[in-house]
């Protein structure tokens, strides 16, 4: 940090102008906390996020994974993992709120914090009210990083079980590409057939990646029933 003038180094900076106002690579080094002979605790910031792919590869890391790197030991690493984790939980909402959620796009941005950048497949389903409130988030599956297996009537079981109206299914893509595969088109006609049996509104399939997401009912594939469920009134 020697060639940096003392009010803009990181630490300084965030006591002077507020978090907002540093760079990724800066908050990194704050959690760092310093460097190592050779090598500011800038440098080593740019190390891990040049490692991670950026800041949302971190959540697929751990803390051997980051201890490759030249100048980061265990304790360094686990500061790095845990601040990523509190950052996480920051954003998962309390359960108890019963959010309402009325468009595919709040759906999304409900579920990505917790779900979206997962190393594996998980498989779930948010189940509402009448009222589209939520009542309950079920994972249901977690498999391979390519696979996962769920039939309608795991899925609906837990529906009936929870008195839901409606029930929106996701799955994340650990690639980190939301387009759905011909198994996921798949799957989704055949829950939409079955929460018809059933009298459950199937009104979406959201899947996530990182910050991204596809919508089975924006693209059309999921048509609007005549229900109150989430998704109307867009």
């Amino acid at each position: 940090m020697k060639g940096i003038a003392p009010h803009d180094r990181p630490r300084e900076k965030l006591e002077r102008l507020g978090p907002s106002s540093l760079g990724d690579n800066e908050l990194m080094a704050v959690v760092l906390g310093g460097g190592v002979r050779g090598h500011s605790a800038l440098d080593l910031a740019n190390r891990l996020i040049e490692h991670a792919g950026g800041l949302h590869g971190f959540t697929r890391l751990s803390v051997s994974a980051l201890c490759h790197i030249a100048g980061v030991g265990r304790a360094r690493a686990a500061q790095v993992i845990a601040a990523i984790e509190l950052g996480r939980r920051s954003l998962v909402r309390d359960m108890k709120e019963r959010p309402r959620l009325t468009t595919p796009r709040q759906a999304a941005a409900y579920l990505l914090p917790e779900y979206g950048s997962s190393a594996v497949e998980q498989f779930g389903i948010v189940m509402f009210d009448s009222k589209n409130r939520v009542l309950r988030i079920k994972l249901l599956s977690v498999g391979s990083l390519d696979c996962t297996v769920v039939h309608p009537r795991e899925v609906f079981r837990e529906a009936a079980a929870a008195a839901a109206a409606a029930i929106i299914l996701f799955h994340n893509h650990p690639s980190g590409d939301p387009t759905p595969s011909r198994d996921d088109f798949e799957l989704t006609a055949r829950m939409v057939s079955a929460g018809q049996i059933m009298g459950i509104d199937v009104v979406d399939h959201l899947i996530l990646a990182d910050q991204t997401y596809y919508s089975m009912m924006e693209s059309g594939r999921i048509r609007r029933g005549s229900g109150s469920g989430p998704g109307e009134g867009r």
